[in-house]
């Protein structure tokens, strides 16, 4: 049930900024309150956060929620999770951090994640819908047991960075299915942990959190309580994943409409009814929420290739330079690029891949280089459509947000290389709303996600046509560009 002048929190825990936004019983955005969450990088690819620093920044953010709702005559109903996937602590018998938290972004676990590739990764891949990268937890693991083996004795449990906050609200350390299916560890059929899975991480399931559905509820102790500004015993959710919530957060849950984000990096997921990925096991499937599965990819390199173009031609201004690059012709006139100027996620999984431009003549210049680039990662988003129809699902229609696509040259060239309309919505909440919208389901304001009311999303506040020119050569190129990331693969051990 809800009543009106009753809200729900959505804390969504990114990787660089924790965010609370506040809906209110009519399905809308109340309020948005945003917390620093540093990421600190090191040698041999660390990538991580310190697990105090983000449990102090949700404490403040919820609490000037709280005080903004007060103010807007909304009572909090509850609070709901929303968290970047595959991050990995350890715990002591206590329940204190003994590590950092590892982010998604940290790499040193590539060689386990080679080795565990080329030895039944697929398998793997399969069973757990995660693809075998130094992303997933269940290479960290691995890395941990070869490296750490003195901390690993002394760990009672692992868990994601959303787990131990939670852990302090509730007293519960417990994973839902939507963040445990993105760990590599879950069993995508059984929703239960995988025993080689686990057996690959060198670990057993004891140490691991309790599963639960994104919807299970816990209530809120006494002590966080107070220092949120809360009732004891509100309903905590346990809440999903930031890819999963985001589908929601835009209405891409249909059958048939895909959600794109396109920031520095970039994403494409649809939603099914089913678990499972396709043959070649180039897509991710993780769990949202009442028997809906979210299939997808996340290419590494998006905006960040125009940034490292400005930079490398002389420090000019990315807007300036990406209005240079749309003068240039749709095929940058034979210039083709692999942009994998950070390695590469879907469609190969391969933090090794490394970027190329092929075909480089005298005639052409920075301009031409720049284009050649962001048609790069247009191709990747095609290749991770094409993957997802792949894997049995078809996709009829785009639900686009992120800073990229205020560029129309990034907006006209993804549409040319997804071949359909791009339906660009404002995303002032993210993931954020997908939670609280995922805490209301959780309440019982609806029986499931697919009971919320259509009218609750933003329609797309402008679309983009695809060009009928820079389609077809987008599409020719397309083979070449799957041809050459194989050849030049050689080079990029």
């Amino acid at each position: 049930m809800r009543r009106a002048g009753e809200a729900v929190l959505g804390i969504d825990l990114g990787t660089t900024a924790t965010k609370v936004v506040a809906v209110d019983a009519a399905y809308r955005l109340a309020s948005t309150v945003e917390r620093p969450a540093p990421l600190h990088t090191g040698r041999d690819g660390e990538a991580v956060h310190d697990p105090a620093v983000v449990l102090a920044g949700v404490v403040d953010a919820v609490r000037e929620s709280v005080e903004h709702c007060t103010h807007l005559g909304l009572s909090v109903r509850g609070l709901s999770f929303s968290a970047a996937l595959h991050t990995l602590l350890a715990l002591d018998s206590s329940g204190e951090p003994l590590t950092p938290a590892l982010s998604w972004a940290d790499t040193r676990a590539a060689d386990i994640a080679r080795r565990l590739r080329a030895d039944g990764g697929s398998a793997l891949h399969r069973a757990t819908g995660t693809p075998v990268h130094p992303m997933a937890p269940v290479t960290k693991l691995a890395w941990f047991a070869a490296h750490e083996r003195d901390l690993c004795r002394r760990t009672a449990v692992w868990c994601g960075m959303k787990d131990y906050v939670l852990s302090r609200f509730t007293g519960r350390v417990a994973t839902d299915h939507s963040c445990a299916s993105a760990t590599g560890l879950m069993n995508l059929r059984t929703t239960d942990w995988h025993g080689p899975a686990l057996q690959a991480a060198g670990l057993s399931g004891g140490r691991l959190p309790e599963l639960v559905p994104p919807t299970a509820t816990f209530p809120l102790l006494p002590e966080p309580a107070a220092a949120l500004g809360l009732p004891a015993g509100l309903p905590v959710v346990a809440g999903a994943g930031d890819g999963p919530l985001a589908n929601l957060a835009v209405g891409a849950t249909a059958p048939g409409t895909a959600a794109l984000s396109l920031g520095t990096s970039g994403a494409l997921r649809v939603v099914r009814d089913q678990p499972g990925v396709d043959d070649r096991c180039r897509v991710f499937c993780y769990h949202l929420a009442d028997g809906l599965w979210v299939l997808g990819g996340a290419v590494s390199n998006a905006g960040v290739v125009a940034q490292w173009a400005a930079e490398s031609f002389g420090g000019v201004d990315v807007a300036d330079l990406l209005k240079e690059a749309a003068e240039v012709p749709p095929g940058s006139e034979g210039l083709i690029a692999l942009p994998h100027l950070l390695g590469e996620r879907a469609p190969w999984w391969d933090p090794d891949a490394r970027g190329a431009l092929v075909g480089l003549r005298r005639g052409h210049g920075r301009a031409h280089m720049t284009r050649a680039m962001v048609e790069g990662v247009g191709q990747q988003l095609a290749l991770v459509r094409d993957s997802v129809v792949a894997a049995g699902v078809p996709v009829a229609s785009v639900r686009a947000t992120g800073g990229a696509l205020r560029s129309s040259l990034w907006a006209e060239i993804v549409a040319a290389a997804l071949e359909m309309p791009l339906g660009i919505t404002e995303d002032t909440a993210g993931s954020g709303f997908g939670a609280a919208l995922l805490g209301w389901r959780a309440l019982g304001a609806v029986s499931d996600l697919s009971a919320l009311p259509a009218d609750i999303w933003s329609r797309p506040h402008r679309t983009v046509l695809p060009n009928p020119v820079a389609v077809r050569r987008m599409a020719d190129a397309r083979p070449r560009v799957e041809r050459l990331y194989g050849a030049l693969r050689e080079f990029s051990a």
